[in-house]
């Protein structure tokens, strides 16, 4: 992406994988990398969630460090956070880096959860050369708030050990990022419905296909993840301008997805497919 201007609201895609990495001849079109999307709102850089794909946003980062990063979690699996051990602003002594997460169900506040539980047992680099100013934020599941002039809304996401969906609203435009969500099989989930209405992008959770969501011998029914064509939708029934279908399953392959594209394409004419590297202008 460019050097931001004051106008810029845009989106880039640097891991759109879900549950493990795929690296490998049949993902190189669409990418290998867990979740971890920026937003450039303004002159601010976001980060939501720090997959693998926060290493290579990491080194981007570090060609023009700005002197402040948000970073956002929907939540605390390995796939969101496997890349914050090697997020160089990080041990940069002089940057400012705010973290925002919801509290953990045990009542921890989140700095107590990601340094202690998350960072320590798990990180090969020690946790000491974090030199950076690291400030960590709380965020409760249903609140508003804003980062100066960008307002943030949030909302409890259908998940194991539960995730929290953020909208961000700037100047009249907005982006619903939403994932990991599953579904519910008798209506439309109302919180999901709550956040994405008029939006101008929806960027869902839809790692499966109805096919494979209920198909007989190995549902995937209770995993906490959703499907292409519930996220079609919730887009139809929210007016949402744009869906981009995000979290892909380790499973499809660069040839499955271009099948799919077709497919979600033809229901929602404004739907796009995320790989890594795409950039989207919102409104």
């Amino acid at each position: 992406m460019e050097t931001s201007a004051s106008s810029e609201f845009a989106v880039r895609f640097w891991g759109v994988r879900g549950s493990i990495p795929t690296p490998g001849k049949e993902t190189v079109r669409y990418g290998g990398n867990t979740s971890c999307i920026e937003m450039r709102v303004g002159d601010k850089r976001l980060i939501f969630d720090g997959g693998t794909g926060l290493q290579a946003l990491s080194k981007d980062l570090m060609k023009d460090l700005p002197p402040k990063t948000y970073m956002f979690f929907t939540h605390y699996h390995w796939d969101h956070i496997q890349g914050f051990p090697f997020f160089m602003p990080a041990f940069v002594k002089g940057h400012c880096l705010q973290i925002y997460g919801a509290i953990p169900q045990n009542g921890e506040s989140l700095e107590h959860h990601f340094m202690e539980r998350v960072l320590h047992p798990n990180s090969p680099v020690p946790l000491a050369g974090l030199k950076a100013d690291i400030k960590f934020i709380d965020v409760i599941c249903g609140e508003t708030f804003e980062v100066e002039d960008i307002q943030f809304q949030t909302c409890h996401l259908n998940h194991p050990n539960n995730a929290t969906g953020y909208r961000v609203n700037w100047q009249g435009k907005s982006v619903f990022y939403c994932t990991d969500t599953e579904h519910y099989p008798d209506r439309l989930d109302e919180n999901v419905m709550a956040l994405a209405q008029d939006a101008d992008m929806m960027i869902y959770d839809a790692m499966y296909t109805d096919e494979e969501y209920h198909h007989p011998k190995a549902p995937r029914l209770g995993w906490g993840h959703s499907t292409w064509q519930e996220g079609v939708r919730i887009a139809q029934a929210a007016n949402v301008k744009t869906l981009v279908i995000f979290h892909h399953d380790p499973a499809h392959a660069d040839d499955f997805m271009d099948r799919l594209a077709l497919e979600v394409r033809d229901a929602f004419p404004n739907a796009v497919i995320a790989r890594e590297g795409l950039v989207l202008s919102v409104g």
